[in-house]
């Protein structure tokens, strides 16, 4: 009787865990997980072993593909690809935004001279998204920390963050891979380093007594195990996505641009208004003005990028960028940000005073600026918000930006 009553017992068991070792009928598991202010990559630990006919078709497309950086495949890899390939109407929208970004990047990257296949990593990054923000406040299109930002040349004020620029970002992004690469001499590694940092790469490979991810992997943060495989995978994807009845989705904005440079403070609703284009648009396709201004200069002329403009709206176009109509005042009231059209325009104070209940992510939701802006303001080191403190809430003094690149604070993906 014990023995019959210890085997049911262990039946069920079985089925539970079977049971829960695989997602609801009618749940996906995102590829990236927007959460309300996070990315979140899934991590896969314990990948099942990849044998027959399927691994031969992974293997050799791969190698078909195969350029500068080597596109290794294992099992850790095609548990990447199994994840993207499920989630097949992420994955279109992803590809149908590469159609307007990949240009972009790979520009940057020729430029540069780095390999044209690191575009992908921006997917793995942000699946494309100029204004996806992790909770730790690392942003932008290359997810890019306030810190590292500011070493790469990129400029963020209470106007412009420009790690949301696609053009911008991905100039930065292409900086420091090459910086990474000319370090450990591994395209792979430069990638790793992307996520975790360089010293975290330097004593991966001082514990493993070698010089490839493979091989220093196990010594890695939990994250960038993942990482570079996600990247390999999404390499596969976005090769192959049209072999797994995967569909490109048009972009909700037009593809087709001009760029004009702006010399003077430029509202992007009086542009909306002058061209009739709806701000959302303009928005997307300017994500860095936080203020919806455009802050350009003589000095520092800044980009607009417009939807094609029709000749007959030259002139309206021309009103606006050269002071006919409504001028910008140089501290306007503004509506920050955030893809709707009515929201009422405030003055935005300098600072605030903390109040029981607050937090650092509250208020810099209430304020339109990054957790990470606060911080270094106020020369915080957590993300606690000190009751009772008065602090700052719009960009004084810059902050330094002196701090080794390696040992940024990485987002978790």
């Amino acid at each position: 009787m014990k023995r019959l009553f210890t085997l049911t017992i262990c039946l069920l068991l079985l089925q539970i865990v079977h049971a829960s070792s695989f997602p609801p009928a009618n749940s996906k598991p995102h590829i990236l997980t927007n959460y309300r202010d996070t990315i979140v990559l899934p991590v896969i630990n314990k990948p099942v072993p990849v044998t027959g006919p399927q691994r031969g078709i992974y293997e050799r497309r791969l190698d078909s593909i195969h350029k500068d950086i080597p596109l290794d495949y294992n099992e850790y890899v095609q548990s990447y690809i199994d994840l993207y390939m499920h989630n097949r109407d992420e994955m279109g929208q992803v590809v149908g935004l590469s159609k307007y970004y990949f240009p972009i990047y790979e520009k940057a990257f020729h430029d540069a001279g780095i390999p044209d296949e690191i575009k992908y990593l921006s997917i793995v990054e942000s699946k494309l998204d100029p204004n996806a923000v992790s909770r730790v406040g690392a942003t932008g299109p290359w997810q890019f920390m306030f810190t590292t930002a500011k070493v790469y040349g990129l400029n963020v004020d209470s106007y412009v963050d420009e790690r949301r620029d696609p053009i911008q970002a991905t100039y930065a992004a292409a900086a420091y891979l090459k910086d990474a690469y000319q370090e450990f001499g591994d395209w792979l590694l430069a990638i790793a380093s992307y996520n975790c940092g360089k010293s975290n790469v330097e004593h991966a490979v001082e514990k493993a007594g070698a010089n490839d991810f493979w091989s220093i992997r196990q010594y890695l943060p939990a994250e960038t195990r993942g990482y570079v495989p996600a990247f390999i995978a999404m390499n596969y994807v976005m090769s192959y996505y049209n072999k797994h009845n995967i569909v490109a989705q048009a972009c909700n904005f037009s593809t087709k641009t001009d760029t004009v440079m702006v010399k003077k403070y430029v509202s992007l609703s009086n542009v909306s208004q002058a061209l009739k284009i709806n701000i959302s648009e303009l928005a997307i396709l300017n994500p860095a003005y936080r203020r919806l201004i455009v802050n350009g200069s003589a000095t520092s002329p800044r980009r607009l990028i417009l939807p094609q403009v029709a000749k007959e709206n030259y002139a309206a176009l021309y009103n606006v960028l050269n002071g006919a109509g409504e001028a910008v005042p140089p501290q306007p009231k503004v509506t920050y940000a955030s893809y709707t059209d009515n929201k009422p325009e405030r003055k935005m104070p300098a600072h605030h005073r903390v109040r029981k209940g607050e937090t650092l992510a509250s208020i810099a939701d209430k304020y339109g600026v990054e957790v990470q802006d606060l911080k270094v303001w106020n020369h915080l080191k957590s993300n606690r918000a000190p009751v009772g403190v008065t602090i700052k809430v719009a960009n004084g003094d810059e902050p330094s930006a002196n701090v080794p690149v390696g040992q940024r604070t990485r987002k978790v993906l």
